[in-house]
């Protein structure tokens, strides 16, 4: 399995393409990491940020709420997409799932390349400013059981609500026809195909 310390050749791969890519907003290469809750989005981000150097990773987890599961993107706009814009760093607010509050905050640098880790990331609203979309390429139903077992029963009552606010939100807003890779997870690491708008 590829390790953070030890970028395996496809996310070395994978690392030097995106820097390739054109700055997307502002000076930025904006990239979204999207897929199901439990598809294994924030190991992939969190291996991909260490091959491109420690980029530096926007949690959609930070921004969504109880009350709004995906009705983050406006605080995602304003608080990250708009002074990474002007080329400035963004400082964003943490929502803490035990407080049912923001109590914290986050930096992220105007760096070559940022990702963007959640349920969504994709999504129409942001797709404009994605230098490029990448899609978990894992089955809602396994991702949702991993996802489950991940969090315990403790979580029990959250997930069924997840599940359902996940599928309409998909179903009205989908990111995987618009992925520009699809990503795989092996026994031994990564596989990286090309996605839906490469083909098209």
């Amino acid at each position: 399995m590829d390790q953070p310390d030890a970028p395996s050749p496809t996310l070395s791969r994978l690392a030097t393409q995106l820097r390739a890519l054109p700055p997307s907003c502002g000076p930025v290469r904006l990239v979204a990491v999207d897929g199901h809750a439990g598809s294994g989005k924030s190991t992939f981000a969190a291996r991909l940020a260490a091959a491109l150097d420690g980029a530096p990773v926007v949690r959609l987890d930070d921004l969504a709420t109880h009350e709004e599961l995906f009705g983050w993107t406006g605080r995602l706009r304003e608080q990250v997409l708009e002074p990474l814009a002007r080329g400035a760093a963004a400082r964003y607010a943490v929502y803490d799932w035990t407080a049912a509050r923001f109590a914290s905050f986050a930096s992220v640098p105007c760096a070559p390349v940022v990702l963007i880790e959640g349920v969504g990331a994709g999504r129409q609203e942001v797709r404009p400013l994605l230098a490029g979309l990448v899609w978990m390429e894992f089955p809602r139903e396994r991702a949702w059981e991993r996802g489950r077992h991940r969090d315990g029963p403790d979580l029990r009552d959250f997930w069924h609500g997840w599940a359902r606010a996940e599928a309409d939100h998909f179903a009205a807003d989908p990111s995987r026809p618009f992925a520009d890779l699809l990503v795989l997870q092996r026994s031994d690491g990564y596989e990286v195909l090309p996605g839906p708008m490469c083909r098209s």
